[in-house]
């Protein structure tokens, strides 16, 4: 869909942003560029849309050149979305959203029926529709950017660390709010970053960058954490790339226990019967999980750490049971109803179990 061949930028008196680059991004796929500062990631995503021009190389799109399209058709054909959202202070949420249709010749009307579909698909509420930037918060902020990226319904979505600005909690949530979107449009994204978690959480196809803008890994997210191609590789993925290499191995074989729970209806509560002491989960009357309890009280209550869904990886039941102050992580259906707690200690065992057959398949 996209591919680089031999694309060098240079800017004068000055090093390579981007050194030779020969790479290609598959249709449909989330290709993330990765790296520390000034290795030329974003450069090389702004010489897709051409708002940064290559100094030789090419580059195409669908098998196009993108310097035989005017510059501002070729950036209304794809979306892009950038770390402050780039939202136009002075049109509303709805307006903001439209603006690529109606740049595309557009009806005023239609325009504004697309932009509040749209706010069904980034998950916005539609009383937010008629509010303004500086009316929302920051992850609000962000749906609006990626909903106007999506206005135009383009093959291609430009992201430059989209997700950075807001908080970890927020973050993470939009990630997953990415992962779905895509799981639904199958677009073809380029995702810049400089968060290696962020990378083999999204994406397909992770593509290192060196200092001096040269590409030094292009691979799966589970290859790179195994198999760093380099020493600079392995030190930007870390020493513990291991633990991050457990989000693709499936937790099949994680055991999932019966615990004593708490039921908290408004100011009210009832202990299940068969609690004998010990930790107890407060749950809400639809069985969603509260909190936690503190041993012999079932009136204080301590947030419960992440949660851990069946077909999850054993990164995610782990880090369930190390978050929880129980050392208990809980396990929810896809509704969030609590089905029981995994063990740490379980989680454990099996994590070496898996290391010990990865060693002998070597």
């Amino acid at each position: 869909m996209i591919e680089f061949k031999s694309v060098t930028k240079q800017y004068q008196g000055g090093q390579a942003a981007v050194a030779g680059l020969t790479m290609a991004v598959a249709k449909g796929s989330i290709t993330v560029f990765v790296g520390p500062s000034g290795c030329g990631k974003t450069t090389s995503l702004r010489m897709i849309n051409r708002m940064v021009e290559p100094t030789s190389g090419v580059i195409t799109v669908d098998g196009r050149d993108v310097t035989s399209v005017p510059a501002a058709e070729l950036r209304r054909s794809m979306g892009y979305v950038m770390q402050s959202a780039g939202l136009l202070p002075h049109r509303s949420v709805l307006d903001n959203i439209a603006t690529v249709p109606r740049l595309n010749g557009v009806s005023k009307a239609a325009a504004r029926k697309r932009a509040e579909e749209l706010l069904d698909v980034v998950g916005l509420a539609r009383p937010l529709a008629k509010r303004y930037p500086s009316q929302l918060s920051g992850g609000q902020q962000q749906r609006v950017g990626v909903a106007r990226a999506l206005a135009a319904d383009p093959p291609v979505l430009l992201m430059d660390e989209p997700f950075s600005a807001v908080d970890p909690v927020v973050r993470d949530e939009l990630q997953q709010e990415l992962l779905r979107l895509q799981k639904d449009l199958a677009k073809t994204i380029v995702f810049v970053t400089h968060d290696i978690d962020e990378a083999t959480i999204l994406g397909d196809q992770v593509a290192v960058f060196a200092v001096g803008g040269k590409l030094a890994q292009y691979a799966t997210p589970e290859e790179i954490l195994r198999a760093p191609a380099n020493d600079f590789v392995a030190s930007f993925v870390g020493r513990d790339r291991g633990f991050r290499h457990l989000g693709f191995t499936p937790s099949d074989g994680v055991s999932i226990h019966p615990v004593p729970t708490i039921i908290r209806e408004g100011d009210s509560h009832r202990s299940d019967p068969a609690a004998t002491g010990g930790w107890q989960l407060v749950v809400d009357s639809g069985m969603r999980p509260l909190g936690w309890a503190i041993p012999g009280t079932d009136t204080a209550l301590i947030p419960g750490g992440s949660l851990f869904r069946p077909g999850d990886s054993l990164r995610r039941a782990l880090d369930a049971a190390l978050s929880s102050p129980s050392g208990l992580g809980v396990a929810v259906d896809q509704e969030g109803q609590v089905q029981g707690v995994v063990r740490g200690g379980e989680v454990l065992a099996l994590i070496e179990e898996a290391r010990q057959l990865r060693q002998a398949a070597l």
